[in-house]
Protein backbone atom coordinates (compact mmCIF):
# COMPACT_ATOMS: atom_id res chain seq x y z
CA UNK A 1 0.00 0.00 0.00
CA UNK A 2 1.22 3.50 -0.80
CA UNK A 3 0.62 6.70 1.20
CA UNK A 4 -1.53 8.09 -1.63
CA UNK A 5 -3.91 5.16 -1.12
CA UNK A 6 -3.83 5.49 2.66
CA UNK A 7 -4.68 9.18 2.46
CA UNK A 8 -7.95 8.40 0.66
CA UNK A 9 -9.23 5.77 3.08
CA UNK A 10 -12.35 6.23 5.16
CA UNK A 11 -12.04 5.70 8.88
CA UNK A 12 -13.37 2.14 8.62
CA UNK A 13 -11.03 1.27 5.75
CA UNK A 14 -8.07 2.86 7.58
CA UNK A 15 -8.76 0.71 10.66
CA UNK A 16 -9.08 -2.37 8.45
CA UNK A 17 -5.72 -1.66 6.77
CA UNK A 18 -3.72 -0.36 9.77
CA UNK A 19 -5.44 -1.94 12.77
CA UNK A 20 -3.25 -5.08 12.72
CA UNK A 21 -0.10 -2.99 13.27
CA UNK A 22 -0.97 -3.08 16.97
CA UNK A 23 -1.52 -6.75 17.83
CA UNK A 24 -5.28 -7.46 18.03
CA UNK A 25 -5.90 -3.82 19.05
CA UNK A 26 -7.67 -1.94 16.24
CA UNK A 27 -8.76 0.69 18.77
CA UNK A 28 -5.34 2.33 18.32
CA UNK A 29 -5.87 2.92 14.58
CA UNK A 30 -9.48 3.97 15.16
CA UNK A 31 -8.46 6.53 17.78
CA UNK A 32 -5.59 7.82 15.62
CA UNK A 33 -7.89 8.36 12.65
CA UNK A 34 -10.51 10.05 14.80
CA UNK A 35 -7.94 12.49 16.17
CA UNK A 36 -5.97 13.33 13.02
CA UNK A 37 -6.91 11.39 9.88
CA UNK A 38 -6.65 11.38 6.93
CA UNK A 39 -2.87 11.34 6.86
CA UNK A 40 -0.43 12.64 4.27
CA UNK A 41 2.88 11.07 5.37
CA UNK A 42 3.89 7.84 7.03
CA UNK A 43 5.48 9.90 9.79
CA UNK A 44 2.09 11.51 10.55
CA UNK A 45 0.50 8.06 10.69
CA UNK A 46 3.14 6.70 13.03
CA UNK A 47 3.19 9.70 15.37
CA UNK A 48 -0.59 9.72 15.68
CA UNK A 49 -0.74 5.97 16.25
CA UNK A 50 1.78 6.31 19.07
CA UNK A 51 -0.14 9.24 20.54
CA UNK A 52 -3.37 7.24 20.40
CA UNK A 53 -1.70 4.25 22.07
CA UNK A 54 -0.25 6.36 24.89
CA UNK A 55 -3.54 8.24 25.37
CA UNK A 56 -5.49 5.01 25.72
CA UNK A 57 -6.86 4.06 29.10
CA UNK A 58 -4.75 1.89 31.38
CA UNK A 59 -7.13 -1.00 30.63
CA UNK A 60 -6.74 -0.49 26.87
CA UNK A 61 -2.96 -0.39 27.12
CA UNK A 62 -2.88 -3.46 29.34
CA UNK A 63 -5.15 -5.27 26.89
CA UNK A 64 -2.79 -4.27 24.05
CA UNK A 65 0.20 -5.69 25.94
CA UNK A 66 -1.69 -8.87 26.80
CA UNK A 67 -2.60 -9.36 23.13
CA UNK A 68 1.05 -10.11 22.31
CA UNK A 69 2.15 -13.75 22.25
CA UNK A 70 4.98 -15.10 24.35
CA UNK A 71 8.26 -14.94 22.45
CA UNK A 72 9.25 -18.42 21.41
CA UNK A 73 5.84 -19.81 22.32
CA UNK A 74 4.36 -22.63 20.35
CA UNK A 75 0.89 -21.20 19.93
CA UNK A 76 -1.14 -19.79 17.05
CA UNK A 77 0.06 -16.24 16.27
CA UNK A 78 -0.67 -13.52 13.76
CA UNK A 79 1.29 -13.75 10.51
CA UNK A 80 3.30 -10.67 11.53
CA UNK A 81 4.30 -12.24 14.86
CA UNK A 82 5.24 -15.50 13.18
CA UNK A 83 7.47 -13.70 10.68
CA UNK A 84 9.09 -11.51 13.35
CA UNK A 85 9.83 -14.43 15.64
CA UNK A 86 11.11 -16.55 12.74
CA UNK A 87 13.48 -13.74 11.77
CA UNK A 88 14.97 -13.85 15.27
CA UNK A 89 15.41 -17.62 15.13
CA UNK A 90 12.70 -18.35 17.68
CA UNK A 91 11.27 -21.04 15.41
CA UNK A 92 14.56 -22.95 15.74
CA UNK A 93 14.99 -23.13 19.50
CA UNK A 94 16.68 -26.18 20.97
CA UNK A 95 14.64 -27.96 23.62
CA UNK A 96 16.84 -26.37 26.33
CA UNK A 97 16.40 -22.86 24.83
CA UNK A 98 12.65 -23.42 24.53
CA UNK A 99 12.39 -24.53 28.17
CA UNK A 100 14.52 -21.55 29.32
CA UNK A 101 12.42 -19.07 27.39
CA UNK A 102 9.18 -20.71 28.52
CA UNK A 103 10.31 -20.50 32.17
CA UNK A 104 11.39 -16.87 31.81
CA UNK A 105 8.17 -15.91 30.01
CA UNK A 106 6.08 -17.54 32.74
CA UNK A 107 8.04 -15.79 35.50
CA UNK A 108 7.82 -12.45 33.67
CA UNK A 109 4.07 -12.72 33.07
CA UNK A 110 3.43 -13.72 36.69
CA UNK A 111 5.51 -10.77 37.91
CA UNK A 112 4.08 -8.08 35.61
CA UNK A 113 0.66 -9.32 34.49
CA UNK A 114 1.46 -9.16 30.76
CA UNK A 115 3.86 -11.01 28.44
CA UNK A 116 7.43 -9.98 27.76
CA UNK A 117 7.47 -7.76 24.67
CA UNK A 118 10.53 -6.97 22.61
CA UNK A 119 10.83 -5.76 19.03
CA UNK A 120 12.85 -8.74 17.85
CA UNK A 121 13.78 -7.58 14.35
CA UNK A 122 17.57 -7.68 14.07
CA UNK A 123 17.94 -9.60 17.33
CA UNK A 124 19.07 -13.16 17.96
CA UNK A 125 17.50 -15.67 20.32
CA UNK A 126 20.45 -15.06 22.66
CA UNK A 127 19.69 -11.30 22.63
CA UNK A 128 16.08 -12.03 23.50
CA UNK A 129 16.92 -14.31 26.41
CA UNK A 130 19.44 -11.77 27.71
CA UNK A 131 16.83 -8.98 27.47
CA UNK A 132 14.17 -10.87 29.37
CA UNK A 133 16.70 -11.85 32.07
CA UNK A 134 17.71 -8.22 32.61
CA UNK A 135 14.25 -6.65 32.33
CA UNK A 136 12.64 -9.06 34.78
CA UNK A 137 14.31 -7.07 37.57
CA UNK A 138 12.54 -3.80 36.60
CA UNK A 139 9.63 -2.35 38.52
CA UNK A 140 6.16 -2.91 37.08
CA UNK A 141 5.90 0.78 36.14
CA UNK A 142 9.25 0.69 34.30
CA UNK A 143 8.32 -2.50 32.53
CA UNK A 144 4.85 -1.25 31.55
CA UNK A 145 6.44 1.77 29.83
CA UNK A 146 9.25 -0.32 28.33
CA UNK A 147 6.71 -2.79 26.92
CA UNK A 148 4.67 0.05 25.36
CA UNK A 149 7.85 1.48 23.82
CA UNK A 150 8.65 -1.94 22.37
CA UNK A 151 5.12 -2.11 20.93
CA UNK A 152 5.88 1.24 19.27
CA UNK A 153 9.04 -0.20 17.72
CA UNK A 154 7.13 -3.21 16.46
CA UNK A 155 4.60 -0.82 14.91
CA UNK A 156 7.38 0.94 12.97
CA UNK A 157 8.52 -2.35 11.46
CA UNK A 158 4.96 -3.37 10.58
CA UNK A 159 4.16 0.03 9.07
CA UNK A 160 7.36 -0.11 7.02
CA UNK A 161 6.30 -3.52 5.72
CA UNK A 162 2.78 -2.31 4.99
CA UNK A 163 3.58 1.03 3.39
CA UNK A 164 6.70 -0.09 1.54
CA UNK A 165 8.86 2.24 -0.43
CA UNK A 166 12.19 3.66 0.65
CA UNK A 167 10.85 7.15 1.32
CA UNK A 168 8.37 5.93 3.91
CA UNK A 169 10.98 3.66 5.47
CA UNK A 170 13.40 6.55 5.85
CA UNK A 171 10.73 8.71 7.47
CA UNK A 172 9.70 6.03 9.95
CA UNK A 173 13.25 5.11 10.86
CA UNK A 174 13.90 8.69 11.95
CA UNK A 175 10.83 9.02 14.17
Amino acid sequence: MQMTELHRLSREAFVAQIGHVFEHSPWVADSAYEQAGPFHTSEEVYKQLLTAMHEGTEDQKLSLLRAHPDLGGRIQMTDASVAEQKGAGLNQLSEKEYETLKRLNTHYTERFGFPFILAVKGKTKEDIISNIESRIENSREEEFETALNEVGKIAVFRLNDLLGGEHEKEELNHV
